[in-house]
């Protein structure tokens, strides 16, 4: 399946904010080194998942709220909703690919072990039939990228430091990549060489968005305004920040499971304890992304950098993702990370709009994969070793 010419890939991602789907069109060269080709973006389109789907999603994850029939039928209606998408970006571009990369809707994570029928396990699970999706769109597909990482003694999270160290790399600037999806993904890379960290630092827009959706009826934070409205209550900040997680060495991962429902019915509760309005609720939750992402970088990345105060003068940090159009939230990352050196910025300053990002990687993957190479960064997810990651289903 290997090629030496130019590839078009639709990459599709859907992120664990299942708020819809991002179609990204790449188009991919080969390079002398063969783990390190060009990528373009030549397209991006985002579509929103329709009211029902996207509760039937969100359901999913609650397992007692949806039967196992409703689930196969989610599976397979979630790969007609992807092959249509890919599409529909097709036809409005003008672009047609060759290979289409879908990562599908994650359901269940678990990257650590837990016994299960008395037995150690891990697993993880994404849905979008494959099959719907060649056969609507008449393309290869590759999915199911994150088992091939896990088998190796990997996390299967996060997939994205490959794509950062692809495209982001720099000989000369220290680069931390850092997307803001419904969890908070890092990823450090040092300059002038191959080596990164990569790991999940807690959520991103989360406990942000649950906290609206309860409290607001609206699905996120437009632009932040909300939590600009509202007063941090630093108890309830002080006491969230001291979840183990937050304290764990890298790689690690997070999903729902540890930043679901539960536990925003808990966070809603402490600051009502403190007769907080719903705008304080939306402030300290905005304020638990930046202080745990701030905490992160002081006690993680900033080690791994080698930097003391002088050094971080070199090192950019990129953000992407949808929480990167949240203004409070990015005033809180620039008042703790611009007092180091570091210059912030987004990844539309590097000609990657903050929503194609993911995208993106998950063309990159599917290449790297029709092509046989691995797509996993085992310093970001504890593999033992290199893998090569998906399924490809033919039309």
């Amino acid at each position: 399946m290997k090629t030496q010419k130019a590839m078009i890939v639709a990459g599709v991602m859907s992120g664990t904010s299942a708020d819809g789907v991002d179609v990204a069109l790449v188009r991919i060269t080969p390079t002398k080194d063969a783990a390190k080709p060009r990528l373009k973006l030549l397209s991006h389109t985002e579509f929103a998942y329709p009211k029902k789907l996207r509760e039937a999603v969100l359901a999913s994850m609650d397992a007692p709220a949806m039967s196992t029939a409703e689930f196969a039928r989610l599976h397979w209606r979630l790969g007609e909703f992807y092959g249509d998408c890919i599409t529909q970006a097709q036809e409005q571009s003008g672009i047609r690919a060759k290979l289409a990369g879908v990562h599908g809707q994650t359901i269940y994570h678990q990257g650590t072990v837990a016994k299960f029928l008395g037995e150690p396990l891990r697993c993880t699970l994404q849905i979008g039939e494959a099959s719907e999706v060649s056969t609507r769109t008449g393309l290869p597909v590759v999915s199911d990228f994150r088992p091939a990482d896990m088998v190796a003694g990997g996390q299967a999270a996060p997939l994205v430091p490959m794509f950062d160290r692809v495209f982001f790399a720099h000989a000369k600037r220290n680069r931390v990549l850092q997307n803001l999806g419904g969890i908070a993904n890092m990823t450090a890379i040092p300059t002038g060489t191959d080596k990164l960290l990569a790991f999940d630092s807690g959520p991103a827009s989360m406990v942000i968005d649950a906290c609206m959706q309860q409290l607001f009826g609206k699905s996120y934070d437009r632009n932040g305004v909300t939590a600009k409205r509202g007063s941090v209550i630093h108890e309830v900040l002080i006491n969230a920040l001291k979840l183990p997680y937050f304290h764990l060495p890298a790689p690690k991962s997070c999903g729902r499971e540890e930043f679901g429902k539960t536990y925003v019915e808990r966070f809603i509760a402490a600051c009502r304890q403190h007769n907080a309005k719903d705008e304080d609720v939306i402030a300290t939750a905005t304020a638990l992304t930046a202080e745990s992402i701030l905490a992160a970088y002081r006690s993680i990345v900033w080690p791994f950098l080698g930097q003391n105060a002088p050094l971080a003068q070199s090192t950019d940090y990129i953000v992407a993702g949808g929480g990167a159009k949240n203004v409070t939230l990015m005033k809180m990352l620039r008042n703790g990370l611009e007092p180091l050196g570091v210059t912030v910025s987004t990844t539309d300053d590097f000609g990657v709009p903050s929503q194609a990002k993911e995208a993106m990687a998950f063309a990159l993957l599917a290449w790297l994969r029709w092509h046989e190479l691995p797509g996993n960064v085992p310093s970001a997810t504890g593999a033992t070793r290199p893998a090569i990651l998906g399924r490809i289903t033919l039309p």
